[in-house]
């Protein structure tokens, strides 16, 4: 989560706090003491909180690319986001009546939120495009890879901005000579003139050639110093693959999951699943039928998969394709508008109806809710030759939804492959119960708006 966009959450949650107090104040005429009721009810508050939280993502307004969007859209998204909140709240107080707020206390925060949020990110969305607010960015390095951070940075992003390349004469310039603001001799004095905030080291070979000195000083000065791959994951929510090598995955942060962390992730997957399981049950024989008239074959469709610590698993899914779709081909990967796919399992697929009966694997052990998608043994084995450290994604158990399913829209070749695995490496380095429950979220928006694979 980018500084600016936890900055954007944080004023969010204190202006749905102030919103309540404000409505009881209001509502009692001030003959209440807010605090004492905080103190009795955190649960209450807590489920406000979330909801407006949860509404305002519905609506896009944490899309940080939709920081040039103009005061009538960022109202009538709110507007929006208040009307949903509304009926989630209604729908939630009436099955858990304890955590309510009385009509009029929720008419009155809901209004009081959306004008505060308004204000809010009206402010945030000016200043997020003045300069003056972007961290600046020093380059040390002018070749392949200096490029490549400079194109990133130079992309439309309302956190940093280039403050210029320090190159070393010997090394090879891919970038503007007019944008190179300082050389090796004297980076210290470069970055106090540039007035960068923080260094990315973008070197593509270091030996004998890193100023460790001059990198030092900026270190102990308060300026921040990173590589050119965890500046990338930073900015973009991936992996650099091409340039990281197996010290980086060793030595960098992340890639720890503990214990309890483990326990309480399956807890709540056999808990969601139990969950999703009775509330999906209705609809089983309705599916099933439409299977049985849409096309002959099973209603089920299995298939190897492979899981943690790349042990074999059978998958289960209901069947959207013809019976016979590999019977010529053997296993080939699946393609937009793919002729195989029943005209009943496009619907399945848009809506993820066809991935329900993945809730058994879960229950099972076999996979979790959100985690890197399972794939076929003939294609792991394929990948594992071309796309570098793709064993990796295996130490984690795949998922019913994923980093990648949410943030890369189609993959049907070893290039989409290798895209997907950037997330897919993101989610296993950075793994958390909040990551899950913005996977989930993300799931749920792709559903609802434009469908999915």
């Amino acid at each position: 989560m980018t500084r600016l966009l936890l900055t954007l959450i944080v004023v969010d949650c204190a202006c749905a706090l102030s919103s309540i107090s404000a409505a009881l104040l209001v509502r009692f005429k001030g003959e209440v003491d807010v605090l004492e009721l905080l103190v009795a009810e955190p649960l209450g508050w807590g489920v406000f909180v979330f909801v407006m939280l949860v509404s305002s993502f519905f609506v896009e307004l944490y899309q940080l690319s939709n920081a040039d969007t103009g005061w009538k859209d960022i109202a009538l998204r709110i507007t929006c986001g208040v009307f949903v909140s509304f009926f989630l709240l209604s729908s939630l107080y009436y099955l858990v009546p304890s955590v309510m707020f009385g009509r009029g206390v929720l008419v009155l925060a809901l209004a009081c939120f959306g004008l505060l949020q308004y204000v809010w990110h009206v402010f945030f969305r000016i200043r997020a495009n003045l300069p003056v607010f972007a961290q600046r960015v020093l380059i040390l390095g002018a070749g392949p890879l200096a490029e490549r951070i400079g194109n990133l940075i130079s992309s439309p992003n309302r956190e940093y901005v280039l403050a210029g390349y320090v190159s070393c004469s010997s090394a090879m310039v891919n970038v503007p000579s007019d944008e190179i603001v300082g050389s090796y001799d004297n980076i210290f004095e470069t970055v106090k003139k540039s007035k960068a905030d923080k260094v990315v080291v973008s070197l593509s070979e270091r030996r004998g050639v890193f100023p460790l000195q001059e990198m030092l000083n900026c270190k102990l000065s308060g300026v921040k110093v990173m590589d050119a791959p965890s500046f990338y994951e930073k900015v973009t929510g991936k992996l650099m693959l091409e340039d990281i090598t197996p010290s980086w995955f060793i030595f960098s942060h992340g890639f720890r999951f503990t214990v309890l962390s483990r326990i309480l992730k399956r807890f709540i997957d056999v808990l969601l699943a139990i969950a999703g399981l009775i509330v999906f049950l209705p609809i089983f024989p309705l599916v099933a039928l439409f299977i049985k008239l849409d096309s002959p074959g099973p209603i089920l469709f299995t298939q190897e998969r492979v899981g943690e610590n790349e042990k074999l698993f059978t998958v289960y899914k209901f069947r959207t394709m013809r019976q016979d779709a590999e019977t010529a081909t053997g296993a080939v990967w699946a393609q937009m508008n793919d002729p195989r796919i029943t005209r009943l399992g496009g619907f399945l697929r848009k809506t993820r109806i066809d991935e329900i009966p993945q809730l058994v694997n879960v229950l099972l052990g076999e996979m979790s809710l959100v985690g890197p998608r399972p794939e076929r043994p003939e294609f792991v084995a394929k990948l594992k030759e071309v796309v570098p450290y793709y064993s990796e994604r295996h130490f984690v158990k795949p998922g019913v939804t994923g980093w990648a399913q949410v943030c890369y829209p189609y993959g049907a070749s070893v290039e989409d492959a290798l895209e997907k695995l950037r997330y897919d490496l993101y989610y296993t380095k950075n793994i958390s119960l909040s990551l899950d429950l913005l996977v989930i979220l993300k799931t749920v928006k792709v559903v609802l708006g434009r469908g999915g694979r």
